[in-house]
């Protein structure tokens, strides 16, 4: 009878608990340019209060919108900045400079010659991107005390860490406000918080960059995703695809083999600035990247559809449409 007792009152206390624990809630919205979902156990007030962060986020990033950082100090080449957009800078440089210039921030002119950051798209031809290349070079970047300068004719553009920024901070937020499970969606970057409320992990599905559906999907948790591929934003002229995804070298859409790139980390700002690095690094030279980093797993696909995965990631995929049948693992060893 004392056993039976025990056992009923076991049961109360955990139905009690699953009473007390946070529902399950979502919130989608449009902000920087592209669509975010939020999915947390938390009130729906705490989500609210994620989306007010990255909005105003991206009114100090955006290199769009007048009134943001962004904005001033490419209008004035000079200009004093929030100190959210001064630290994203200090860390997009040290990308830029631990890629030795495959990420590179003040691409944004030759972004702008293509039509990428207006839609007005075209083909600059030779001498128009020759003109452009000297105002192309990070280390020209001037950051002093609060202020951030540039050469006369250069613009800067986060875009490359932005979206990666704002899911590290969007996490923080939340895991400030007790969420121990949850999804911070920003379109290509995604940041896992802790585990499914089931306690299995995330799957988070990596586009198939040449059809429709998906290439993979990998089960993680407690990390972020954050994939960059010449899908997202391109056009056509002559037959050919020109993507947004410029190398700082030619100026012109990156031809390095690959056609998506997906990093993993615990750093969602970092694997937004190197998801970009890596694709105009080509194969070859992430992969020898990767063997020399220790804080970041990934998967390439080639423009011939091979994969290309590290192992401790390897353990993690299941492959889609037809993908993994060409498949390369890397190791360390």
């Amino acid at each position: 009878m004392k056993k039976a007792t025990a056992i009923i009152a076991a049961l109360g206390l955990l139905l009690s608990l699953a009473a007390c624990a946070p529902a399950e809630h979502t919130r989608s919205f449009f902000a920087m340019d592209t669509y975010m979902e939020l999915r947390a156990q938390a009130p729906e007030e705490v989500l609210a209060r994620t989306e007010e962060l990255i909005r105003s986020m991206e009114s100090q990033l955006s290199v769009t919108l007048p009134g943001s950082d962004i904005y001033s100090l490419n209008e004035t080449g000079s200009a004093r900045v929030s100190d959210r957009t001064l630290a994203l800078c200090r860390r997009a440089l040290e990308i830029c400079g631990e890629t030795d210039g495959a990420l590179d921030i003040t691409v944004y002119p030759a972004l702008r010659a293509w039509g990428f950051t207006t839609g007005s798209y075209r083909v600059p031809g030779p001498e128009e991107l020759a003109a452009l290349s000297p105002l192309v070079d990070y280390k020209s970047v001037a950051l002093e005390g609060g202020t951030v300068t540039l050469p006369r004719g250069a613009m800067l553009d986060l875009g490359a860490v932005a979206k990666g920024a704002a899911g590290d901070a969007a996490a923080e937020l939340l895991r400030q406000s007790g969420v121990k499970s949850g999804l911070v969606n920003l379109g290509g970057s995604v940041t896992c918080i802790g585990s499914k409320p089931d306690g299995s992990d995330w799957r988070v599905a990596v586009r198939d960059p040449v059809g429709q559906g998906y290439a993979a999907v990998l089960s993680v948790s407690d990390v972020s995703v954050v994939t960059s591929g010449g899908y997202e934003r391109f056009f056509e002229e002559g037959g050919i695809t020109y993507w947004h995804i410029l190398d700082p070298k030619t100026l012109a859409p990156a031809r390095s083999g690959l056609i998506s790139v997906t990093v993993v980390g615990p750093d969602a700002t970092r694997c937004d600035g190197l998801s970009t690095a890596l694709f105009v690094m080509g194969a070859e030279k992430a992969a020898e990247f990767w063997r020399r980093s220790g804080d970041f797993e990934m998967l390439l696909i080639t423009r011939e559809g091979k994969i290309i995965i590290t192992r401790a990631l390897a353990e993690r995929a299941e492959y889609r449409s037809g993908y993994g049948e060409e498949l390369e693992v890397l190791s360390r060893d």
